[in-house]
């Protein structure tokens, strides 16, 4: 998904924040045939990993992440050669943003079961955002193998080339928290600036929230050019996140500001992303993002006071990107602010914990009220009085 908001001085940036080949429709199809099918549980090993893999599937289907995490290493303990438990618990420990034990558990499907495409098409997602551009063409290589006529598989191994030869000059400054690359080139200065900006952003909003990416999150340095033909992002877009931070530079006289502001936007939304894939609020992705930025708060107050309109609650849960540039300042402003009064109201850990829960499975609001200890509908109705 691409959304986009126009920042102080007009001009406008976007992110993404849609997984890079996470899951086909077939990984929720398997969850929903799963449940069409019910197996008893009897005596044999198989029968009772049958019946844990089938409530594994069950709970991914349902968004109950642990549960899911849970019933898959009952299955796996009852059948360990059986790659289905595997790959779901694979699918599980991904949407739980634990990546190691999503990789481990991958490969190990993808042993017992090479020609297992969906398994293939998330283990090259996970190898990808731990830049391992190499080991994701792998991947995509061996299971043409076994699926020579499969488009998407085709597709993302094109792409994946592209990119690689686009990076294939790049080097690499590895540290503890980001991969960045960038040019030869490059600005060195400005390489060094935007690692100061990436680990300061990194410690205070990981602090502040109390959640950590596991891997280091890879950020790519770009020219202009080379971003627009990589990310195929529109021209008035300033950084994009697609499991990847990528930045467009212009050298030294790059507005130090303005490139501040994006590079903690944009980590914001990577650190929620890899901890919560699925089941975040788009107001609450939106207004994390800019609540954390430098003069976020400001920013927030000088929107929502040009005018008295407001846009409806339920508007703010889906993309911004069909929104009119007024529209979408003050849904950004708007979400910014109702994050702002979670923050009053609980605190960035509160928020944090929220998050958390939401990756293990829990509704947002389930999770909202047993954090917050009010009702969600009771901190609508504040907002909507003004308190």
């Amino acid at each position: 998904m691409v959304s986009s908001h126009e920042d102080y001085s007009g001009k406008a940036f976007s992110h993404n924040i849609a997984c890079m080949s996470c899951f086909r429709g077939v990984v929720f199809a398997l969850a929903i045939s799963a449940c069409a099918a019910p197996v008893h549980a009897q005596s044999n090993p198989t029968a009772r990993a049958q019946v844990e893999a089938q409530r594994g599937w069950e709970a991914v289907r349902d968004g109950r992440n642990q549960d899911a995490a849970e019933a898959f290493a009952l299955a796996l303990d009852a059948e360990p050669s059986d790659p289905s438990p595997h790959f779901g618990a694979g699918v599980a420990a991904y949407l739980l943003g634990r990546p190691t034990v999503a990789q481990h558990s991958l490969e190990r499907a993808l042993e017992l079961a090479p020609g297992l495409t969906d398994a293939s098409m998330l283990l090259a997602t996970v190898l990808y955002r731990a830049s391992d551009i190499a080991g994701a063409i792998r991947v995509y290589e061996a299971a043409l193998e076994y699926a020579p006529e499969d488009g998407t598989l085709r597709t993302r191994l094109d792409d994946l080339h592209q990119e690689a030869a686009v990076h294939g000059s790049f080097l690499e400054s590895q540290g503890a928290h980001f991969t960045i690359l960038f040019e030869g080139a490059a600005d060195p200065e400005l390489t060094s600036r935007v690692s100061n900006i990436l680990e300061a952003a990194y410690w205070r909003v990981s602090t502040a929230l109390a959640v950590y990416p596991e891997r280091p999150i890879t950020v790519v340095l770009y020219t202009q050019e080379q971003f627009r033909d990589i990310t195929q992002s529109p021209q008035w877009a300033a950084a994009a996140y697609d499991g990847r931070i990528r930045l467009p530079v212009g050298g030294a006289d790059t507005d130090p500001d303005e490139l501040e502001r994006v590079i903690v936007h944009e980590f914001t939304h990577a650190l929620v992303q890899t901890l919560t894939p699925r089941g975040v609020p788009m107001w609450l992705h939106e207004g994390l993002a800019v609540m954390f930025e430098p003069n976020g708060e400001a920013w927030i107050d000088e929107q929502l006071s040009r005018t008295p309109s407001r846009l409806p609650f339920e508007r703010l849960a889906g993309s911004f990107g069909d929104l009119s540039g007024d529209d979408a300042r003050l849904a950004y402003a708007q979400s910014a602010g109702i994050v702002r009064a979670l923050f009053e109201s609980g605190g960035p850990l509160t928020v944090g914990s929220i998050l958390q829960d939401i990756a293990r499975g829990d509704t947002f609001v389930i999770a909202f009220e047993q954090r917050m200890f009010m009702s969600y509908d009771a901190f609508l109705a504040g907002l909507a009085s003004g308190r």
